[in-house]
């Protein structure tokens, strides 16, 4: 059986290209007003601040695995490596494993980030495009199409591939019992990384695939491949697992998840 894979990014203003685009020279123009002009040209056309999905550079890939017996969490590379190396990380993941890919919104954001962005620096991943050129069964389930399975987006499939239906992670994961986010949100990203807190931002990215897989869990559970004394399983697997971190967010999020019967 194919290891489970959830991933998650996190990204900031592409500082770099949109001096690229838009002729600014890095001496006159400081990064903050790079990125300032950029939202404020986005908040005219569209009413908010959100750019365009290869204005996105990545700076935090994170993974939760589950393979046999074991669930692990990271963050892919060093706080030193640079984007294409993170992002030609994850495709080699692919590449080696096959894995069955899990995300929230990763069809919406993600994977086109990613996918443009690879553009970009040359990235390459031949597993992940396949679709039945290599492989036969892939042309009949791979990672591209939106209605195949080996990748699940799982915000995409709740919400029936309806957009007005979309809910949030944070929201689902409480109303379930899971902790949501802790410490910071998808908006506050750019803010913490110019202070120089990239460890933290890999941090939230690493709880927010924590919380990923463990809707995928109860998702299971609903659809009949779990068995509820499995689910139970697979939240202690993750609770055990982490506990085995000192980490502070691990410390954090354990805090914030009730044991069962509390």
């Amino acid at each position: 059986m194919a290891p489970v894979l959830v991933f998650d990014i996190e990204t900031i203003p592409d500082i770099a290209g949109l001096r690229v685009l838009h002729g600014l020279d890095r001496e006159e123009v400081s990064d903050r007003d790079v990125a300032e002009m950029a939202f404020q040209m986005r908040r005219q056309k569209t009413g908010g601040d959100f750019l365009q999905h290869h204005l996105h550079r990545v700076v935090a890939i994170s993974c939760a695995m589950r393979e046999g017996d074991s669930f692990r969490v990271w963050s892919l590379g060093n706080l030193e490596d640079d984007e294409g190396t993170l992002i030609q990380r994850f495709f080699d993941g692919i590449e080696k494993f096959t894995p069955q890919l899990v995300s929230w919104n990763g069809g919406g954001f993600d994977l086109p980030v990613l996918h443009y962005r690879s553009l970009i620096h040359g990235v390459q991943c031949a597993r992940y495009w396949d679709m039945g050129e290599d492989d036969k069964d892939f042309k009949w389930n791979n990672y591209i199409s939106r209605y195949h399975a080996r990748h699940l987006d799982l915000m995409d499939l709740l919400a029936l591939y309806t957009a007005r239906a979309n809910a949030p992670l944070d929201e689902l994961a409480r109303l379930i019992g899971f902790p949501g986010k802790l410490g910071m949100d998808g908006g506050k990203v750019w803010e913490a990384y110019q202070q120089g807190r990239l460890n933290e931002i890999r941090s939230y990215c690493e709880t927010d695939v924590v919380n990923t897989y463990l809707v995928y869990a109860r998702f299971q559970l609903m659809r009949g491949q779990f068995t509820p004394a499995r689910y139970r399983q697979e939240c202690d697997l993750v609770r055990s697992s982490l506990g085995k971190s000192s980490e502070s967010h691990w410390v954090e999020y354990l805090a914030s998840w009730p044991s069962p019967g509390q």
